[in-house]
């Protein structure tokens, strides 16, 4: 029997719609904002691909932290091993994640975003391989599969026997929230290897030409954009270029809504947007994907969520790139939370990358079962 360690960490996530960009230490806010738990359903589209999997055992949580998802998902062949309290915190991952190591499992999948991953990396460290549902808001590391479907394919039924090293970043969600971009790498865990399905750790690119690439893109953009149009801007310094090209101040690592020249929502939550959208005729979003990891939708700009790209329309998303982070972005990847929504992409997208100059760039789909 493959034995797989199951913990999800119930609040993961739930501050990236409300604009919180992190749930650590201020869950309750992101209550209070409207938040809503999202860590269990991600989890069951990985559970529902695994259904007809064989030889798979499931060591788990009690409650929230995994034997409901599966109960729900309608998988049996699972063992509680580890009983949670009502409100589980991250020692309860840890506590969990040491019981399934003892009791011979031969990998921890878990639901949740980096701080749960390295809850799980402090337990286990490299004596077991981890692979990472995402469900977080930033997931910066790379032991997160590039979405919940894909982990199916995965772990297939087999022991994985090819691992890789894994880069675990620890961010600072305070400077984060700042605006600020600040990690140091704080372990290097195994997980599984099978190409294209585990996504790379972030990079940050600061080449001299990365300034001058940013600004003819951003000379382009503002060349083309329409009066009394809405367009929403999602994190990132390409966009935060565009935004300065027209005289306004954009919320670095969050969502700003401008019109006419003028900055009319700055570090808007899911709803603001949903919102303001509901207000407009014409609307764009514009955004970079992720350097090296490829993530256009899904890391660190939940307030994209399906629903305001769904009402926006994905003929009307501008994507934004400097040739070098396309260089060493492979392929990209759209990870909405809607299964359906992502496939309307298509297999390639148009991507900005100079003064009137695009590339097109494809977007990697999950394996198919």
């Amino acid at each position: 029997m493959y034995r797989i360690g199951f913990i999800v960490n119930p609040v993961a996530g739930m501050g990236g719609s409300v604009g919180l960009k992190g749930t650590d230490g201020v869950l309750a806010e992101a209550i209070r904002r409207g938040a809503e738990p999202h860590a269990a359903d991600r989890a069951g589209i990985t559970l529902g691909g695994l259904k007809q999997k064989t030889g798979l055992l499931f060591l788990t949580c009690s409650g929230s932290m995994g034997e409901e998802v599966l109960k729900k998902t309608g998988l049996q062949n699972y063992v509680v091993h580890y009983h949670a309290p009502d409100k589980s915190t991250a020692e309860d991952t840890k506590r969990a994640a040491r019981v399934f190591l003892g009791e011979g499992a031969d990998l921890i999948l878990f639901s949740g975003g980096d701080g749960t991953a390295r809850d799980i990396f402090d337990a286990v460290g490299r004596n077991v391989p981890i692979l990472g549902i995402p469900a977080g808001v930033k997931m910066y590391s790379g032991v997160f599969a590039i979405d919940p479907a894909t982990v199916a394919g995965i772990v297939g039924g087999k022991k994985p026997g090819v691992l890789r090293d894994a880069e675990l970043l620890d961010v600072d969600e305070e400077a984060y929230r700042a605006g600020e971009f600040r990690t140091r790498l704080y372990g290097i865990a195994c997980v599984p290897a099978v190409p294209g399905t585990v996504q790379a750790s972030k990079q940050v690119f600061e080449e001299a030409d990365e300034e001058r690439a940013k600004e003819e893109i951003a000379r382009f953009i503002v060349e083309i954009m329409h009066p009394e149009t809405l367009y929403i801007l999602g994190a990132g310094t390409t966009t935060e270029a565009i935004a300065g090209k027209i005289g306004v101040k954009k919320t670095l690592l969050g969502v700003d809504a401008i019109k006419n020249g003028r900055l009319v929502a700055e570090d808007a939550d899911e709803r603001t947007l949903l919102g303001l959208i509901e207000k407009e005729k014409d609307m764009r979003i514009i955004v970079s994907p992720i350097g090296a990891q490829g993530f256009v939708f899904g890391r660190g700009n939940q307030q994209l969520s399906a629903d305001v790209i769904r009402r926006v329309g994905i003929h009307n998303i501008i994507l934004a790139a400097t040739p070098h982070k396309l260089r060493e972005t492979a392929v990209l990847y759209i990870d909405t939370g809607d299964p359906a929504l992502n496939e309307t992409f298509g297999g390639s997208i148009q991507v900005v990358s100079g003064y009137r100059i695009a590339q097109r760039k494809k977007i990697q789909r999950s394996p198919r079962r």
